[in-house]
């Protein structure tokens, strides 16, 4: 890997966060496999999204398009596969028959240590030796960064 000291003044921002982005999809390609399971990396997030906040409160798809900011149709199509391999299903809610709440399956729930382990230990991995004062900036400016992004201030 280059020394980013000497090269870093002349960075642009969107370079380094593509190099970053590389390097986490590059780790995880080789942890994809757990235990058996084919989910994908973001599949992973999301099932430890619904893992989580199913504990206390219903889960519905629009809850994961505004959680991970992506679109209604890939979404839908995250959530078809991981229905269709048995780790969700959705039901129709009572008072609004249109609204399917998603719940995770026994299969699903039986994940959630390997999953949780390995998003701890990537994130433990990508903030070695950084300060949590200096993790705290750097998540602080990327959601500003995002939100300038989502904001269409170009």
């Amino acid at each position: 890997m280059q020394n980013f000291d000497e090269k870093s003044a002349n960075m642009h921002m969107g370079r380094l966060i593509q190099m970053l982005s590389h390097q986490m999809k590059r780790k995880n390609c080789i942890v994809t496999m757990i235990d058996g399971d084919s989910l994908t990396v973001m599949q992973k997030h999301i099932l430890k999204f619904i893992l989580l906040e199913t504990l206390h409160r219903e889960i519905y798809q629009k809850d994961i398009e505004e959680e991970f900011q992506i679109r209604k149709s890939t979404v839908t199509g995250i959530l078809q596969l991981m229905e269709k391999n048995g780790f969700i299903y959705r039901e129709s809610v009572e008072k609004d028959a249109r609204l399917k709440r998603i719940v995770p399956t026994k299969k699903a729930e039986a994940l959630r240590p390997n999953i949780l382990y390995h998003i701890n230990e990537s994130e433990a991995q990508m903030t070695q030796g950084i300060s949590k004062k200096d993790v705290a900036v750097c998540k602080q400016v990327l959601l500003q960064m995002l939100q300038n992004l989502s904001e269409n201030k170009l």
